[in-house]
């Protein structure tokens, strides 16, 4: 199993508090049947841990129209809005929702150069309710393709206090490839021209890299 490279020293962290909190079980707690048990807890939390900031082996898929999607997840809206950042017209969102069992790397959904980067600080509301696109933490990232372009949000939730990105202007990116993390429980929204050809429904649940979100045309 391969641990995301950004994801070493949070791992480190949980470790070191995880052998901290077993030594002091096993030290202050003589009795086996009471100890042992209390010892599963963290233990069982230092190795979800590691399941969590695996990087998986992503095959890659469909032609250069194809819009893959940036994070594994469940999609939770699909609908038209207007996108006041970059874009400004109206597009069609597609958002993904990641929880905690998700893997949370996220991966460029077309081959193209990256048109645009920012990072927002915000807040950090649940990632599933409507404001959270616009109130929460979130990196904004452009990417444009030989058949359109892709603008997507990498946003943090509750629990999900750091966003990993590894977008810059100017540079050639390809489908497939891993364009950042998000660590625990978060959301992509991705934003998609109005005559794009949406491939998925409400409440599919989707593969980075490996599921179609939609077809440009």
């Amino acid at each position: 199993m391969i641990i995301h490279k950004d994801c070493y020293s949070t791992i480190f962290k949980v470790w070191l508090v995880g052998a901290i909190c077993v030594f002091l079980i096993l030290k202050f707690i003589p009795w086996t049947f009471v100890a042992y048990p209390l010892c599963t807890l963290p233990l069982s939390v230092m190795g979800f841990v590691l399941f969590f900031f695996r990087v998986p082996d992503r095959k890659k898929v469909g032609g250069e129209e194809a819009v893959t999607s940036v994070a594994d997840g469940k999609v939770v809206v699909i609908e038209k809005v207007y996108e006041p950042e970059y874009l400004k017209c109206e597009c069609m969102q597609v958002s993904v929702y990641m929880d905690f069992f998700n893997v949370h790397v996220n991966f460029w959904p077309i081959s193209g150069e990256v048109t645009y980067y920012k990072y927002h600080p915000g807040k950090y509301f649940l990632a599933y309710l409507p404001k959270a696109s616009e109130l929460n933490e979130h990196s904004s990232i452009g990417i444009k393709g030989a058949h359109g372009e892709v603008f997507f949000k990498q946003l943090a939730g509750t629990f999900a206090r750091r966003i990993v990105c590894y977008a810059k202007p100017g540079n050639i990116e390809n489908k497939g490839d891993q364009c950042g993390i998000i660590k625990f429980g978060s959301r992509i929204d991705m934003y998609l021209p109005l005559d794009a050809d949406i491939k998925v429904s409400l409440g599919e649940h989707v593969k980075a890299s490996e599921t179609i979100i939609a077809e440009l045309r």
